[in-house]
């Protein structure tokens, strides 16, 4: 089914979102406060290098099916959905500038006044969580004296479009984000992607908004872990691009969902150690890399923040669930639960700990050598039952894997749960006294 659109700001993410829709077979009309970029968009040139637009540009345009103009009336007249997709620079003090957003979705506002039918409206611009329904809502029913949801719907689509492939990107993306108020505000953008193959997710707007920072964010680590990985391989005489053969051909955890989730801070007798020896040597190297230098302290404040939470709760009394540093294991060498419980018994907490997979009993070597050195009285707050330790405390710390239905029979009315492990949905307590650390 053809709609008809309108594209406001005919940068790289409005050009190409509207060369790509006339692609497809929409009708099209491009909306930008430049003449320049008008003129060329409405004689079939692209306003923009970049890989295969001047030829949609140019199928667009003798098709009859992309257009242009400077006038928002007119586009908003004409269309039933329009996308926004101007910038949103940084100021100096690094707060974006949300002026072409809010001028835009103004007139966009003022042309609804003089409309009578229904109009959906999408934010395509990158924008901080809660920006759509602080600013641009408003700022629409303010200026057109109509109501979002009765006479016109607001959605934001985060784009996920790199320069040098971006129309293959749109035409082929790894997936689609819609978010609305509510899903039935969706009808007319779900039409347009039926046609754009990939999962599409239907969500709130905050999480749409937010999606497109943590991919950004993420994309820029990877950029920086890279470069100061290789950066200390050509310092040690490795061969970088072998390395990097090997590391990125291990799809189950490397390059994978694998640690990605939010949890309790990492210990063990790996990681911590590795990024110690890393961050030495590049100090003999004389070597600057801040990246890995920063991923130790970022730990440390994770468990910090766990720490305040418990403590927040001015409970002294707490039932402290797994004490290896992961499930399944009965590795307490640098274990962050273990390290928490020390701080926890020097703020004068009383203590009681449940691990099923440990015994002191069967500790042994480096393993019975670190908990002895760090925390030798932990034998005496040990359990190896469930139900008794969860008895005593007033906060119930979950800190290890809980079997689906095994937690909930042990609480107690007025217990306060803080989740660390990021339990499943259906191993939560259903209680106004659950918290999880990040979630």
């Amino acid at each position: 089914m053809s709609l008809s659109i309108s594209v406001f700001g005919m940068g790289y993410v409005g050009s190409v979102t509207a060369a790509c829709f006339a692609h497809v077979g929409h009708r099209v009309t491009g909306v930008d406060v430049s003449p320049a970029k008008v003129e060329m968009m409405a004689a079939g040139r692209s306003p923009i290098i970049e890989a295969r637009m001047s030829e949609l540009v140019e199928e667009g345009h003798k098709a009859g099916r992309l257009c242009a103009t400077t006038d928002a009336a007119e586009a908003i007249r004409n269309s039933e959905i329009s996308f926004v997709c101007v910038g949103t620079p940084s100021l100096r003090s690094g707060k974006l500038d949300l002026g072409y957003v809010e001028r835009v979705v103004h007139e966009i506002g003022v042309a609804l006044k003089q409309k009578n039918s229904y109009h959906v409206i999408v934010l395509r611009s990158t924008v901080l969580p809660g920006t759509t329904e602080s600013l641009v809502i408003p700022t629409v029913e303010k200026a057109s004296g109509r109501r979002a949801g009765t006479d016109f719907a607001v959605c934001y689509n985060p784009e996920f479009m790199r320069e040098g492939s971006a129309v293959a990107d749109f035409l082929q993306p790894p997936y689609t984000v819609l978010g609305a108020q509510d899903p039935k505000y969706l009808a007319v953008a779900r039409q347009l992607y039926e046609t754009i193959p990939g999962a599409v997710f239907e969500t709130s707007i905050s999480v749409a908004e937010m999606v497109k920072y943590v991919c950004n964010a993420f994309h820029a680590v990877k950029i920086g872990f890279a470069n100061e990985v290789g950066t200390l391989c050509k310092s040690l005489g490795v061969d970088t691009e072998v390395v990097t053969k090997i590391y990125t051909s291990d799809t189950k955890l490397n390059i994978s969902p694998a640690y990605l989730s939010p949890g309790f801070a990492f210990g063990g007798s790996c990681l911590p150690k590795d990024l110690r020896a890393l961050g030495h040597r590049a100090k003999e190297l004389d070597l600057g890399l801040p990246l890995l230098d920063s991923i130790l302290p970022s730990n440390t404040l994770h468990i910090d923040r766990a720490f305040d939470a418990v403590l927040r709760t001015r409970k002294k009394k707490i039932s402290f669930l797994g004490l290896s540093f992961k499930s399944g294991t009965d590795d307490l060498r640098e274990s962050p639960q273990v390290q928490m419980i020390k701080r926890l018994l020097g703020e004068g907490c009383q203590v009681r700990v449940w691990d099923r997979d440990v015994s002191l009993g069967r500790l042994a070597g480096s393993n019975r050598q670190y908990i002895e050195e760090v925390i030798p009285h932990i034998g005496s707050l040990l359990s190896a039952d469930l139900e008794e330790v969860m008895r005593g405390g007033e906060v119930v710390v979950v800190a290890t894997r809980i079997e689906k239905g095994q937690l909930a029979p042990c609480l107690a009315q007025g217990q306060i749960v803080i989740d660390l492990i990021n339990l499943s949905s259906a191993s939560r307590p259903e209680a106004a006294s659950y918290q999880g650390i990040c979630w």
